[in-house]
């Protein structure tokens, strides 16, 4: 578990390194490109996958080359040009739309892989998985964009970077990302084994993956709608102290199939609503020039939280033989994140010769 856990850890961190330099070719030569150039490195990835004969093997296709090619085909890519189409009245809402479709993609996706796997075999699975996966390619098209219609701010992008990383609210969004990202990526990577442990089936683990997907697609639209009506940090301090209480309640009570997709139904609305959220608030405090590049930073947090939460999992379930400390600290870092978004300053940055113009 260990070998599998290491290398998808290092496909987060990867996913996340990359993140803000995918973001920043993004914001200056158009999402587009990069997003064909992260779908032929998605699917070689997963293609090598298929002909993997050791851990080292593993870790370059489903930890390099998927990473890289994640972080030019994820949220930060589609929500730079997303946020930068629509006007700040009605941002934060469109972002969870789009963020509701990648919910759907997953709801749809961990079937179609089980049923390949099923009937097909892992190795034939794979390969089928990056051929699709290579739609990404044509139906990049609709998101080019017209260089007239960005933002007129005269700021470069080590400005920005400057601006943000001195920002305190900033860092404390930052962090509280990093704990979303350990503890879904704990959830993602763990939960079908963590059901063979208490002695149900794979398929129920996977079932309970899909109802994830199926009521985050819900769930990301609702949260996108709250951080458009209310105070954004709240919602996030809100969603991270919920997310704590819905797991702590979990590892509480009796475990059965209901328990188990009551959870997954539960959890699944409070899955990947701080993305819309985060980047609607990033926004708002720093303009959408450099929207990607910027949510691509708090990104890279995020994965560096998803490389902590699949390696420590397995890692602590190899020393200890059990999951319960990942449960625990699962929960403690969710009441963190809840606490650290509370004082974030949200108040948007006026700079001066903008203010001049």
């Amino acid at each position: 578990r260990e070998t599998f856990a290491i290398a998808l850890a290092i496909q987060n961190l990867v996913y996340g390194v990359a993140q803000p330099f995918t973001g920043m070719i993004s914001d200056k030569y158009g999402a587009p490109r990069v997003l064909i150039g992260g779908a032929l490195l998605y699917a070689i990835g997963m293609a090598l996958m298929a002909h993997t004969q050791s851990g080292w093997d593993f870790s370059v296709s489903a930890g390099l080359l998927v990473g890289i090619g994640l972080s030019c085909s994820g949220f930060s890519i589609i929500f730079g040009v997303v946020g930068r189409a629509f006007p700040p009245e009605k941002r934060t809402l469109a972002l969870g739309i789009a963020g509701s479709a990648g919910s759907f993609g997953q709801f749809l996706m961990l079937p179609f892989g089980q049923t390949l796997i099923s009937n097909i075999g892992w190795h034939n699975a794979l390969l089928i998985c990056a051929v699709t996966v290579m739609l990404i390619a044509p139906l990049s098209a609709a998101l080019a964009e017209d260089k007239k219609t960005q933002a007129a701010s005269r700021q470069s992008i080590p400005e920005a970077l400057r601006e943000a990383l001195g920002h305190r609210g900033f860092l404390l969004l930052c962090s509280g990302y990093f704990v979303c990202g350990f503890q879904i990526v704990f959830i993602s990577v763990h939960f079908p084994a963590y059901m063979l442990d208490q002695r149900m089936t794979a398929e129920t683990g996977m079932k309970a993956l899909a109802l994830i997907g199926l009521f985050n697609i819900f769930g990301t639209y609702l949260w996108g709608w709250l951080g458009q009506h209310y105070t954004k940090k709240y919602v996030l301090s809100a969603l991270y102290f919920t997310r704590a209480a819905v797991v702590a309640i979990f590892i509480l009570v009796p475990l059965s199939p209901a328990t188990v997709y009551l959870f997954a139904a539960t959890i699944g609305f409070l899955w990947l609503g701080t993305v819309p959220v985060t980047s609607g608030l990033i926004a708002d405090v720093f303009g959408v020039k450099y929207l990607a590049t910027l949510t691509g930073i708090a990104f890279l947090f995020h994965q560096v939280g998803s490389f902590f939460g699949a390696w420590l999992g397995g890692y602590l379930f190899d020393a200890t033989g059990s999951y319960q400390l990942m449960w625990i600290l699962t929960i403690a870092l969710g009441v963190l994140a809840g606490l650290i978004n509370l004082p974030i300053n949200d108040r948007p940055i006026v700079r001066p010769a903008a203010a001049a113009a």
